[in-house]
């Protein structure tokens, strides 16, 4: 499974203890405001980033009518509106 990294979550959006997965939480926890951190956008990262090479993930929604999952380079914004999608690729799904 992919590790999350819990430094970069969005304050809504809540990790499990073992680091694997998240839900949205309409509260918002305190959290400090590392640079690391999403604080517009609901994303979080991974812990370990990838170079180079093929890869591939399973990805549990349960029963959910929207979520999104993607990728992006380290470089990528992360502070206020996203105006620019230099460095992300998402997909969404919605019911």
């Amino acid at each position: 499974p992919v590790t999350l990294d819990p430094n970069t979550a969005h304050p809504k959006l809540f990790v499990s203890n073992d680091l694997t997965s998240v839900r949205l939480s309409d509260e918002e926890q305190s959290l400090p405001d590392n640079p690391e951190r999403f604080n517009e956008y609901m994303s979080i990262l991974g812990s370990k980033g990838l170079t180079s090479g093929t890869h591939c993930w399973d990805v549990e929604v349960g029963d959910c009518s929207r979520w999104f999952v993607g990728v992006m380079t380290e470089s990528a914004q992360r502070k206020g509106e996203i105006y620019s999608r230099n460095g992300i690729w998402c997909l969404e799904y919605y019911d």
